[in-house]
């Protein structure tokens, strides 16, 4: 028979975490529910001393170790969340462990996770993502008999991720309609399955994936457990190549629904969550809220819970944010513009090219005397996306138009 979460077993699992985890509040967004026309409510595993659901998974698992596993010690490999519930248990319970953490890995999460592991834990640095901090992780468990603690593909971390959905059927007052769950390997989508399969079948849990890592959602349309060549890695919570064998069995036929969100869509989501509600939440944090212009219709009039899973977010990235927010919005755009090499060139770009709401961002020009026209990359932002056009109209009039970049992947890659 194939693993499936045992409301037993997740109940062990919410007595063994209350010890260090007290229970999240749901709360309504006025907001959002007036937006949508529905009941919406959000769970906010955010609020965790370690910002992020995962201490759940990684206590339960941690705890359940016998008395000679834990002497051997612990290894895991986590982009930063399941890192710092680790690292938490480890401290806690007096468990040795080494973490490893993709070389990516914001800088916020490494020092989070150094934090809460105290003296019990090493942090090493390895790979560009989280399967190449995983891979070099398993490797060093089997060589030194130490215990691997997978960050989703493991019962125990499945049913401790499972005790956030015992903690809503207590919270909520009536039926839920919809949940939506953002997935990176998939341990807390499959412990939700493994709640509402069993004491609340009519909930549609809704799953949702950044578009440049669509592992679950390639794996479920191919019917088989899918390792993706390449993915964005961005958002960094949510972003692996590969799911977890257990998890895809439990996901492929749980989920009501697998689907993407554009990596900008999500980035404009932060800054709006963080603008209008004062809540700050990481890239796969906002995934959920991210997603509910694409089911707008389907929610009006419904029940919907948001798991906001957390909130490890470095404030170094907010340039990078915004910055993918605007291209998204089609309000920021990238240009060769080839200046003549003649006095007054440039005051005429802003005078007679630019829009009156137009704005200069990006400006990088070289002057080289041989040449009649000097190429420049300007990044121009705008009030309306309408405006592009008319721009650009306006610089081939003015024979400042040499290349629009935006489109251009290849190029436009070294500019964010």
């Amino acid at each position: 028979m194939p693993y499936f979460p045992d409301i037993i077993d997740i109940r062990k699992a919410a007595e063994a975490i209350a010890k260090v985890a007290s229970i999240t509040p749901l709360t309504p967004s006025i907001r959002l529910s007036k937006r949508y026309g529905a009941d919406i409510v959000l769970k906010r595993e955010d609020l965790h001393r370690v910002r992020s659901y995962k201490i759940r998974g990684a206590f339960n698992k941690i705890n359940s170790l016998t008395a000679a596993e834990r002497k051997k010690g612990v290894v895991c490999a986590s982009a930063g969340n399941h890192a710092q519930g680790v690292a938490f248990a480890c401290n806690h319970l007096g468990i040795p462990g080494t973490i490893y953490m993709p070389s990516v890995t914001p800088k916020q999460k490494i020092e989070q996770t150094k934090m809460f592991g105290g003296d019990w834990i090493n942090v090493v640095l390895e790979g560009d993502t989280f399967d190449d901090a995983s891979d070099r992780a398993k490797q060093y468990a089997l060589h030194t008999d130490k215990n691997y603690i997978h960050p989703f593909d493991d019962p125990k971390v499945i049913e401790g991720q499972a005790t956030v959905g015992l903690e809503l059927l207590d919270q909520v007052e009536k039926p839920i309609d919809y949940i939506f769950v953002a997935v990176g390997g998939g341990g807390l989508a499959s412990g939700l399955i493994g709640v509402f399969d069993q004491l609340s079948p009519d909930t549609k849990i809704i799953g949702v994936e950044p578009l440049g890592a669509p592992s679950m959602k390639t794996s479920i349309e191919k019917g088989k457990n899918t390792e993706l060549s390449a993915i964005d890695k961005f958002i960094d919570g949510a972003a692996v190549k590969k799911v977890g064998d257990l998890t895809f069995n439990i996901c492929r036929h749980g989920l009501f629904d697998m689907v993407t969100v554009a990596e900008g869509k999500v980035c404009q989501t932060i800054l709006e969550l963080y603008n209008r509600d004062a809540i700050v939440v990481e890239p796969a944090g906002a995934l959920t809220i991210a997603v509910l212009d694409a089911y707008a219709e389907e929610i009006k009039g419904k029940t919907v819970v948001c798991i906001l899973s957390g909130s490890n977010n470095d404030i170094t990235r907010t340039a990078e944010i915004k910055e993918r927010a605007l291209l998204y919005a089609r309000l920021k755009h990238y240009f060769i513009v080839r200046f003549p090499q003649r006095p007054g060139a440039l005051k005429q770009f802003v005078v007679e090219v630019l829009g009156p709401d137009d704005d200069i961002t990006h400006f990088e020009y070289s002057k080289k005397s041989s040449r009649e026209n000097a190429p420049a990359v300007v990044g121009i932002e705008l009030k309306d996306p309408e405006d592009l056009q008319p721009l650009i109209e306006r610089m081939k009039a003015g024979n400042f138009f040499g290349e629009y970049l935006n489109d251009k992947p290849d190029l436009f890659q070294y500019l964010i």
